[in-house]
């Protein structure tokens, strides 16, 4: 069975859980409501044989309601198919977890919880994994500015100034070694 063959199969076993199911450039991807996504990813893991959870990631659409999106990206090393699974979530909406499922989920759900504020229920370990714990913002929402937010960073060794104090984080262009380029706030090297 090809992927368009088991998203229709998918189509047809969990009827209206899945409310699109699109195809672009070959990929298959299936939009399914967020209560039946853990059901029919159990169903693609257990009975399609995706026994590779590629990613896990979120999108935000700030304005629009439901405002986020969780992706995820499975593929089958038996039978070497892709199938991206996608599904709406509501601001402070909780997802369950996939960890249970597939292990390497665990740090992808983190990541995501980090930089866009999405909670997993049932996460073994629900903590951050870039930002340092008490951060208060989710850098990756589209309402996080880009030069950044005021906070007390912690001493943790900058002998520089930090990122995220000034920004905007680009690097500097020209002449000079790596780290007079490396992307750091815009202040004057003293």
């Amino acid at each position: 069975m090809n992927a368009a063959q088991m998203a229709e199969a998918l189509k047809q076993k969990f009827g209206d859980a899945v409310l699109e199911v699109k195809e672009f450039r070959g990929e298959q991807t299936l939009v399914v409501k967020l209560a039946s996504a853990k059901p029919l990813l159990k169903y693609c893991r257990d009975e399609l044989n995706f026994d590779y959870l590629v990613d896990v990631s979120s999108l935000d659409y700030l304005g629009k309601e439901p405002r986020f999106e969780m992706v995820y990206e499975l593929y089958g090393y038996g039978h070497l198919q892709h199938l991206r699974i996608r599904a709406a979530v509501a601001e402070d909406v909780e997802v369950p977890t996939v960890s249970d499922l597939w292990p390497t989920a665990d740090w992808h759900e983190r990541e995501v919880y980090d930089m866009m504020g999405i909670k997993f229920t049932g996460h073994p370990d629900l903590r951050r994994i870039l930002m340092w714990e008490g951060y208060p913002y989710f850098p990756l929402r589209k309402d996080f500015p880009l030069e950044g937010l005021p906070s007390d960073m912690p001493d943790v060794g900058f002998t520089k100034v930090a990122p995220m104090a000034d920004g905007p984080f680009v690097t500097s262009p020209g002449a000079g070694d790596t780290v007079t380029r490396e992307p750091r706030s815009r202040k004057p090297l003293e």
